[in-house]
């Protein structure tokens, strides 16, 4: 079985979600349902399958999360060091070729976001820098072609 490690904020945000999807959409759906039902002939009712269909997305939904909740390992944030990239650390590196700087925040899949600079743990970059130091240039192979990115600063 693979855990799912996240932080205490991303665990928080799934059992709000799939509170939100139990408490709100499914009562929501089961009266789409009910009223598509007293529109008589179901063999013919459009709206009825629509709602049905709906349920079931909806319904698969919870399962996915509730599955992930279950799987989900929060990581201890005060346990974490600086001395290499791992996840939950924050990396500067340079492309070496562009001389640019980027800052990422290595992450579960869950809480992924480049807007937010919140890279996924599984992405080729987050694989290739997992384990590095600080001034270390590592080769990393993307879809792209391939980048060499020097670690400048790791922080938590």
């Amino acid at each position: 079985m693979a855990y799912i490690y996240m932080t205490q904020e991303g665990y928080n945000k799934l059992i709000d979600q799939i509170k939100q999807l139990e408490s709100v959409e499914r009562p929501r759906i089961s009266a789409q349902i009910a009223e598509a039902r007293d529109k008589g002939d179901l063999s013919e009712n459009a709206e009825y399958d629509a709602a049905k269909e709906a349920q079931g997305m909806l319904e698969m939904k919870i399962a996915q999360l509730k599955d992930t909740l279950s799987n989900a390992r929060v990581i201890d944030e005060s346990k974490l060091k600086s001395d290499s990239v791992q996840i939950l650390t924050t990396v500067t590196l340079r492309d070496i070729k562009k001389n640019r700087e980027m800052k990422y925040t290595l992450v579960s899949d869950g809480e992924a976001n480049i807007r937010e600079g919140k890279l996924s743990i599984n992405t080729p970059i987050a694989k290739a820098l997992i384990g590095h130091k600080v001034g270390e240039i590592v080769e990393v192979t993307i879809p792209a072609g391939v980048l060499n990115l020097e670690i400048l600063n790791i922080s938590i």
